[in-house]
């Protein structure tokens, strides 16, 4: 067998790929209505119900293209400016995905919308999307955050998934929510699917545990990763808990 590290070097950009597959996610950027610069980068997304009190940002999964959520946000929101950005990479924005920069395109999105209203900036993050809004909750005041199908770390998660891989030297991205839970002072919603394939009960459970006592958890136990949305109970319990 080759030593780790060389093997690691071999294949992080097979990792990489399977982090991040904005790929399949592309469209033209006039199908968008949203544009932000951060550092020289082109970042394209929309606005939904623009002008209203209260915002919502929302971040996607790791293949998620956010698109499909505009008149979802638009029907179910109607008090929220809804900002769905896509990733670097993703979408129609431009740029190479990584977690440094969607860091700090995150807080921009945020502070953007912040500038933008005088009522509470809401943020909601999905499986990937989970990490990055952690991220943006304990460096930001948000006073309400939705965590669907999160994890307490990629590379927990990554190392379930393929066991027979050296996956805590392959990924270079850790995205550990579980290392900053004790900072969050937002209420949090915890959305989680019980046929999960992708994030494994444990990588839930680990990070409830590290989350504040309060938070509210909607268990779908019917329901797979990448169809939870569709489960009847997923979107009342979002609409109650930011509303």
């Amino acid at each position: 067998m080759p030593p780790l590290r060389p093997l690691a070097t071999l294949l992080a950009p097979v990792a990489r790929r399977l982090v991040y597959p904005g790929a399949a996610t592309r469209l033209p950027a006039e199908r968008t209505d949203l544009q932000l610069r951060v550092d020289g980068v082109t970042l394209r997304g929309w606005e939904v119900n623009p002008g209203r009190e209260h915002a919502l940002v929302y971040f996607g999964g790791n293949g998620e293209g956010v698109e499909w959520l505009v008149p979802e946000l638009g029907r179910r929101f109607p008090d929220h400016t809804s900002y769905l950005v896509a990733y670097r990479g993703y979408g129609a924005s431009e740029g190479t995905p990584g977690e440094r920069v969607l860091t700090q395109d995150a807080m921009v999105v945020h502070d953007f919308a912040a500038a933008r209203h005088a009522g509470p900036v809401d943020v909601a993050g999905r499986s990937l999307g989970s990490g990055v809004a952690m991220q943006v909750a304990v460096r930001r005041a948000v006073q309400r955050l939705v965590l669907i199908t999160p994890f307490d770390s990629l590379v927990a998660t990554g190392a379930d998934l393929f066991p027979w891989l050296p996956v805590r030297h392959l990924l270079r991205d850790r995205w550990d929510s579980a290392a900053v839970a004790h900072r969050l002072t937002a209420r949090v919603l915890v959305v989680r699917a019980g046929r999960d394939d992708v994030v494994r009960p444990a990588r839930t459970d680990r990070l409830l545990a590290l989350l504040p006592e309060d938070t509210a958890v909607l268990d779908l136990p019917d329901a797979a990763h990448g169809t939870l949305h569709e489960d009847p109970a997923y979107w009342p319990a979002i609409e109650d808990f930011l509303t």
